[in-house]
């Protein structure tokens, strides 16, 4: 077998090794059916227990209560940037948007397509290195909800703890950091994630949902942007993306073996505190483009002393088989992005060799 490589990359991202090795054991007769899951049917005995354990053991690292809808969807993201609002913003059409980064500042272009969207916190003037403290919060408490991004990868920004909102329902794009800790669901009205960075393949959107909230969800909107609908068949109203539930299946159930999300974020906080640490001790040759308490666990953004050497250090670091250290186009210079499947061992390769980079330029 090939050997692999270290994946820096933003996502679609690092999954865990025990998860694809199963996968490939069972890719082409799952279980000793005769058919790959890609192959079977949606509506079959065996993937109706697939996506059923999956409920069950994202319920478990969760500890979501029954009053929470799971919904395995498609779109990304983006797609939720619509949805939100389309869903939630009814009949008060009005709702509060922080302003962390690229992610929050397109959901907030969509939410203003559906009613008044408020600029509850916005960072964007000190382009994005840190995230807003409570205090500079400005909300509106009859707001229908609260929108927040919790993880910023383009910037390296992660919220450490949630917005305190009084009693308007919380909304969270999770994306790049969900299952990277325990939070408390309860704190919730919704929260989405888009699978590709921390979960599992691009393709499923994972949405869990109040069920209070599915009131707001008219017979007015178009049948597949409804969450009510969805839930209401169980993430079956059409085809979903079954190989990509799959292995989400399959990386909860990594979770739950190692010892569940207190684990992972015990981990997680020691090999970003690795690369940090290197970063903070190397006398300016790389510097962190965040606030330190804004840094993110996830993505860990950082730059060199000129542009040119930022090519070289990506040149050269590919020839040590590390992928995808490029900063996102927007922003330039390096981004080490190092979810919960990525190794310790890497990052601890990638320090020693920004010390050997540092050491001959």
């Amino acid at each position: 077998m090939e050997k692999r490589i270290y994946n820096f990359s933003a996502g679609p991202a690092i999954l865990p090794e025990e998860v694809l090795l199963e996968a490939q054991k069972d890719l082409y007769s799952y279980k000793g059916s005769g058919m790959s899951v890609m192959e079977m049917s949606h509506r079959g005995k065996i993937f109706d227990g697939i996506i059923k354990q999956a409920d069950a053991d994202l319920r478990k690292l969760l500890d979501i209560p029954d009053n929470y809808s799971i919904l395995f969807l498609q779109g990304g993201a983006t797609l939720q940037f619509s949805m939100v609002p389309l869903n939630l913003m009814p009949p008060k059409n009005k709702a509060d948007y922080i302003i962390t980064g690229s992610w929050a500042k397109k959901a907030l272009k969509e939410a203003k397509r559906v009613g008044t969207v408020n600029i509850a916190a916005s960072t964007e003037s000190e382009n994005f290195v840190r995230i807003p403290k409570q205090e500079e919060l400005k909300l509106d408490p009859d707001a229908s909800y609260v929108h927040f991004t919790s993880n910023n990868t383009i910037y390296g920004t992660e919220w450490k703890t949630e917005p305190e909102v009084g009693n308007v329902p919380l909304v969270c794009d999770a994306s790049s950091d969900f299952l990277h800790k325990k939070i408390d669901i309860t704190k919730y009205a919704l929260i989405y994630a888009g699978a590709q960075k921390n979960i599992g393949p691009s393709g499923v959107t994972v949405v869990i949902v109040r069920k209070d909230m599915l009131d707001r969800s008219q017979d007015s909107l178009h049948t597949y942007l409804n969450y009510k609908i969805h839930a209401d068949n169980d993430s079956m109203y059409n085809t979903p993306t079954t190989f990509g539930i799959y292995i989400a299946g399959l990386v909860f159930k990594w979770l739950l073996n190692m010892g569940g999300l207190d684990e992972m974020y015990k981990r997680n906080v020691e090999k970003a505190k690795i690369l940090y640490d290197a970063i903070d001790a190397s006398n300016g040759f790389y510097k962190g483009t965040t606030e330190k308490d804004s840094r993110s666990l996830m993505n860990v953004t950082f730059r060199l002393p000129n542009e040119e050497l930022e090519k070289k250090f990506i040149e050269e670091s590919k020839k040590k088989d590390f992928e995808g250290l490029k900063g996102h186009r927007s922003v330039g210079g390096i981004r080490a992005s190092i979810y919960n499947a990525f190794p310790k061992a890497g990052v601890e390769a990638l320090v020693q060799f920004m010390e050997d980079f540092k050491k001959n330029n």
